[in-house]
């Protein structure tokens, strides 16, 4: 059974897609994606069947990443059934899949700067207020955060990229 990584963010809009579509990209470049499944979800409902934001989608493929075919969607309990890890975007959401995880939940809740060496900002902003600028600044947080998870699964699980 893969390794099942879930990333979150409050509208499932900006931040969760790109850090589902850079950890995309990373499996397949190093043939991990057999191995480990990714998906991505928001804690708030308001969003759930829209697409990504545009200027999320427009960051990330600036950065060689095709987000526009995900759908946002609310975090239900058959995320906390399938995934090894819940991965928040910033504390507040970290708050909330923490506390609605089920009893026994056997995986591993954190926030992805928490897998980099972050410099003291252990969140990752939400851009939706902010300019085109912010979405540049999120994709770079969340490429070398990504790397950084893929890096800690691989020698958790003993795994090595196959190309």
């Amino acid at each position: 059974m893969p390794i099942h990584v879930v990333f979150v963010c409050l509208g499932n809009i900006c931040r969760s897609p790109a850090a589902q579509g850079v950890f995309e990209h990373l499996l397949q470049n190093t043939g991990l994606n057999t191995l480990i499944t990714v998906d991505s979800c928001g804690t708030a409902a308001f969003n759930i069947g829209k697409s990504p934001d545009p200027r999320s989608s427009a960051a990330s493929l600036r950065r060689g990443y095709r987000i526009d075919n995900q759908i946002a969607r609310q975090i239900d309990d058959g995320d906390y059934e399938r995934a090894d890890y819940v991965v928040a975007m910033d504390r507040m959401n970290l708050t909330n899949v923490t506390a609605w995880a089920p009893a026994g939940y056997q995986g591993e809740i954190k926030l992805l700067m928490d897998y980099c060496g972050h410099a003291g900002n252990a969140q990752v902003a939400d851009p939706y207020y902010d300019d085109d600028a912010a979405f540049d600044q999120v994709i770079a947080q969340i490429e070398n955060a990504a790397s950084g998870l893929l890096t800690y699964i691989c020698e958790k699980h003993n795994l090595a990229a196959k190309h």
